[in-house]
């Protein structure tokens, strides 16, 4: 079938999150199965010249954006047989240098950036030749599709439209602004109403698409379930529950191909399940590179992450200081960036345990995968998790993640108390950092017994979370989706 997937990033043209590399790795994996994947997405700054390939399509559009009338063209990526990437070229719009935001700062003009990106993504699947049986759209940024090809269904007698599946990511962005960005739409008034994307007078770009598309998703079972609730349904819940029997939660999965340890340029040493010895070199190797002590008989915790209250970087930093001033051993380096105040409280805390402790703010991918395979453990205290990526990461890394049993992260680890023989990490429930500092106690007792400590790397490295497996299940709800509409 031709599949059209929607979204605002597409790892590795685009990335601020796991968004990018869900679409990417997907639309690969069901490429590889023999469907026709097209995805749409922005030509942000410097796409065009950083990637071979990329070249200018035949497709231009001309349409209206409320008052204005814009103008641009597409370009296109044929990345390998059934998968092409169609770039939405508009500089005015997306020549910059954030693809959100800027200093922290949303773009002003957000609302009409996302709905060109609907518009253009409409038009491809109304007038494309063949017409895709499926358009898949991620996020917010995507919420209008759904709205603009069930009014041309509903209003214009478009009988073959083609059905629509929205996925959520991440529940708690959701697309919000005045209701005057309405007439970006160009859409009747009469059709901005609550069982659209009217939400408390606002206009809510996420809430359209929950309420039109023809069924729903999230990454992972747990969270599918979570997001019904008052507690994580961030005003949305009643909503959710009226289309629970639409909507399914599917896991992420993992590109094993770009995430793998024994032909990795990023990794200074190779290893596997059956030669673990490259483990332990590449923990060497990351304590020196970080200016840690080479300490191979002291534990390595590791974090990656958005310095966020939803990662828990406060409870996280609370455990991990308790723990020192119980004189506990261990070492533990992070990589990441955001809450300046949580930015500055690393760096301190960092600064006073130099021989124990090592922050290093901003991204990079290539020291990301030398922190997972070199870390023993790796902690994920989150407050909530839609999927979560890097306890997919860590296991197949070797790496034992302790993370909260939230979303994916509960969806993809198992605790010792759940199954001892199968056990692949350790998970706590409160989100405090007291059960967190129980839980790193946890780790301290397996990393003392080596057998143990073996086994849980085992069982994780050995779990299959490749993207060969979840495009099954998503090929499935495609299926069922075409059958039922």
């Amino acid at each position: 079938m031709r599949i059209l997937q929607v979204a605002s990033e597409v790892h590795p043209y685009s990335k601020t999150g796991g968004l990018a590399d869900m679409v990417g790795a997907l639309s690969r994996a069901l490429a590889r199965k023999g469907h026709q994947v097209d995805i749409v997405t922005p030509a942000y700054r410097g796409v065009a010249s950083r990637f071979l390939g990329i070249r200018p399509a035949q497709w231009r559009f001309s349409l209206p954006l409320g008052s204005e009338w814009v103008t641009g063209q597409l370009l296109r990526h044929d990345v390998e047989a059934g998968l092409t990437v169609w770039f939405l070229d508009y500089p005015e719009f997306f020549d910059r240098s954030g693809i959100y935001n800027e200093h922290q700062l949303d773009y002003p003009d957000n609302a009409a950036r996302f709905t060109l990106l609907a518009k253009v993504a409409f038009l491809l699947s109304r007038y494309w030749e063949p017409t895709p049986a499926v358009v898949h759209c991620h996020d917010w940024q995507a919420g209008l599709v759904p709205l603009l090809i069930h009014h041309a269904r509903v209003a214009e007698g478009w009988h073959s439209a083609p059905s629509t599946l929205f996925t959520i990511h991440n529940l708690a962005y959701q697309g919000w602004f005045p209701a005057s960005q309405w007439g970006l739409t160009n859409l009747p008034a009469s059709w901005f109403h609550r069982d659209s994307a009217e939400a408390f007078g606002q206009v809510n770009f996420l809430k359209a698409g929950l309420k039109l598309a023809d069924a729903l998703s999230t990454v992972s079972p747990r969270y599918s379930r979570e997001i019904c609730t008052a507690e994580f349904g961030c005003g949305l819940e009643a909503q959710l529950v009226r289309r629970e029997y639409e909507l399914t939660g599917i896991l992420n999965g993992v590109d094993y191909e770009e995430w793998n340890t024994t032909s990795n340029p990023a990794l200074p040493f190779p290893f596997s399940v059956v030669a673990l010895e490259g483990k332990a070199s590449n923990k060497e190797a990351l304590q020196r590179e970080l200016g840690l002590p080479v300490e191979p008989h002291v534990p390595l915790f590791a974090n990656i992450s958005r310095l966020t209250g939803q990662k828990g970087m406060d409870i996280q930093l609370s455990a991990l200081r308790h723990l020192c001033s119980e004189g506990a051993r261990f070492q533990f380096v992070l990589l990441g960036s955001g809450d300046p105040v949580l930015e500055k409280a690393y760096q301190e805390w960092a600064q006073q345990n130099g021989n124990r402790v090592a922050v290093r703010l901003g991204f990079d991918a290539a020291l990301a995968q030398r922190i997972e395979a070199g870390a023993d453990f790796y902690l994920m205290p989150s407050r909530f998790e839609p999927c979560g990526l890097n306890q997919l990461y860590s296991l197949r890394y070797g790496t034992i993640p302790i993370v909260r049993a939230t979303g994916g992260l509960d969806d993809s680890v198992v605790d010792i108390r759940e199954n001892p023989d199968a056990a692949t990490g350790i998970k706590f429930d409160e989100a405090s950092a007291a059960a967190l500092s129980h839980a790193i106690r946890k780790a301290l007792a397996v990393f003392s017994e080596p057998s143990l400590l073996a086994q849980f790397r085992r069982n994780g490295m050995q779990a299959d979370f490749s993207w060969e497996r979840q495009a099954s299940e998503y090929v499935a709800l495609y299926e069922h989706l075409l059958h039922e509409t």
